[in-house]
């Protein structure tokens, strides 16, 4: 059996799916990468390769902010991510028509369109700019701060009666706030609340810019998972139920969406020779590279003495 292979490697997580040939998944992971991408994607591969035998591939595609950086290491294609999170959309939800998609470090608005036979396309797109506000890592940040796992976090700010008034357009003056509600007292339901509907405020108004985010409304990435977020959402989009999708693979969307483009355009695509051409990599000696020497001061610099030339500088 030739299986297809995609990966998603984000800043904070890797994503792997396979499909085999009926379009199955037969593996399925999502790895914190603790800050050693290249390790962790050894770790995950030499699992996939005992759990499904010695499998052949097809096809591997690699996506995500990392995507370059495996792709190299294990000699697979890759793809914008744009294209992977649009692709798994429209085709496990022909029926989408925006994305709203949040990982650790970004957030992303897509917009899809069809054309006249029906084939689906990019019709607009939008990152999040250079801003920690409107991330994982912001919600992440935020529930440390108040001493609550994001599991917690996530239940209760789906619960709270009353919702804060936090900043959603910068992290620095959203923390000023959280600070000024806990000294008066706000309790903790009604602030976590106040970030989630701060962050969905921040992404209709800064990443949609105005752009119309037509419905049905695919929520990707792994924000998804906090219940917080889906009740902002819903409510600052004033969205229906129905109107708003929450894919079964919601973090893994990326690497479903790599796998199915291996589908496409199958002479582009690399033989993969993952797990041992990563090992070779990562095992490989490394030379330190040739540095100059540090500056350093001599003793008439430091006696205080005006500055001069040292003897052989011809500046």
């Amino acid at each position: 059996t030739a299986y297809r292979l995609g990966l998603d490697l984000g800043s904070v997580s890797l994503k792997c799916i396979v499909f085999d040939r009926q379009n199955r998944i037969v593996f399925k992971r999502y790895l914190r990468i603790a800050g050693r991408p290249l390790a962790a994607t050894l770790a995950l591969l030499q699992e996939m390769t005992a759990e499904l035998g010695d499998p052949v591939f097809s096809g591997a595609v690699a996506t995500g902010s990392g995507k370059e950086l495996i792709a190299g290491a294990i000699k697979a294609e890759t793809v914008n991510e744009i294209v992977a999170q649009a692709e798994a959309a429209w085709s496990a939800y022909p029926q989408a028509r925006s994305i709203i998609e949040i990982g650790g470090q970004d957030s992303k608005f897509i917009s899809i369109d069809r054309r006249s036979d029906g084939t689906p396309f990019i019709q607009d797109h939008a990152f999040n700019e250079l801003c920690a506000a409107g991330t994982g890592a912001f919600l992440d940040q935020q529930a440390e701060r108040m001493g609550l796992d994001i599991e917690r976090f996530s239940v209760i700010a789906r619960d709270a009666a009353r919702i804060a008034q936090v900043a959603g357009r910068c992290s620095v003056f959203a923390k000023s706030d959280m600070i000024h509600l806990q000294q008066g007292a706000t309790p903790d339901y009604d602030i976590v609340a106040g970030l989630c509907y701060a962050l969905a405020r921040n992404f209709k108004s800064n990443i949609g810019k105005g752009k119309p985010i037509i419905r049905p409304i695919a929520f990707q990435g792994g924000v998804a998972a906090n219940a917080g977020m889906r009740r902002a959402f819903l409510e600052v989009l004033e969205l229906q139920e129905d109107e708003f999708i929450i894919p079964r693979y919601f973090a893994s969307m990326g690497a479903i969406g790599s796998a199915f483009l291996t589908l496409e355009d199958r002479e582009k695509w690399k033989t993969f020779e993952g797990v041992d051409r990563l090992r070779e990599y990562l095992d490989r000696p490394v030379k330190p590279e040739a540095t100059l020497n540090p500056l350093s001061l001599s003793a008439h610099h430091l006696d205080g003495n005006p500055w001069q030339p040292l003897q052989g500088d011809s500046s």
